[in-house]
């Protein structure tokens, strides 16, 4: 199994920013963290495999937004940021090694916005994220196997910021800002904290941002080996988890 990932930018702290104010990102400290959470993937049976550095992109650690993995295939998409429009070159080249490459022409998609359940793939119209990328993604996809689904979220930067898929057929969801009955054949669970909603499944584990005890607790008791990473550096540049990684979770 494979987790593809990206260097942290020295340029970070000039990221995109939709939902927070700006403050100084410290670099060092970033790429620390990244680290760490790199480390999680490989104790969790995962080799990372490193894109190559993009030091003038500042949001280039956030590598999820610019491919949605679907087996031997990869998609690789158009994000709705100007600025980071220029990552997705670097990406398809790199995956082009490990998978059928396919590549959105038309409008827009973040990756953050598309979560996987199964044989549905639900995307959210977003700032980052517009009907006509839904349209080209969909056409894509439908001869791979796959349905998309328009979903909605309310003001979180992406649909994957208030849910996630844990895997086992449970659903996490940020009450605040996800209606969960618009996705099919799922057990909703409400996180107890926001941040909590943007979980990676990685093989047996579940990987969650470290300071949100009360929604790690309720999951360990439902059986789930979670496992707390600290990204508070990487939060301020909105990041959630799953940002930071591309899964190809094939044995």
């Amino acid at each position: 199994m494979k987790a593809f990932t990206r260097a942290v930018s020295p340029r970070i702290a000039e990221c995109q920013l939709t939902h927070l104010q700006r403050v100084p990102i410290d670099p060092a400290k970033a790429a620390a963290q990244h680290a760490a959470y790199e480390q999680a993937l490989r104790d969790a049976g995962f080799a990372i495999v490193r894109l190559p550095e993009l030091a003038d992109d500042p949001d280039a650690v956030f590598v999820e937004d610019t491919a949605l993995i679907l087996g031997e295939h990869a998609v690789i998409t158009r994000p709705g940021a100007p600025s980071r429009i220029g990552e997705v070159d670097s990406t398809a080249e790199s995956l082009g090694a490990h998978f059928n490459v396919h590549r959105i022409t038309e409008g827009h998609v973040d990756g953050g916005d598309v979560l996987r359940i199964g044989a549905r793939i639900y995307v959210g119209v977003s700032t980052r994220t517009d009907r006509a990328g839904i349209a080209a993604l969909a056409n894509i996809v439908r001869p791979l196997g796959y349905e998309v689904i328009e979903a909605k979220a309310g003001a979180c930067l992406h649909l994957k910021t208030g849910a996630t898929f844990a895997g086992d057929g449970l659903l996490l969801y940020d009450p605040e800002t996800i209606d969960p009955a618009q996705f099919e054949g799922v057990e909703p669970i409400a996180v107890l904290e926001p941040a909590a909603a943007n979980c990676v499944r990685a093989n047996d584990r579940l990987i969650m941002p470290a300071g949100n005890p009360r929604t790690a607790e309720a999951l360990r008791d439902r059986g789930f080996h979670v496992v707390e990473v600290d990204v508070s550096e990487l939060q301020k540049a909105e990041s959630g988890v799953t940002c930071m990684s591309l899964i190809d979770d094939r044995i």
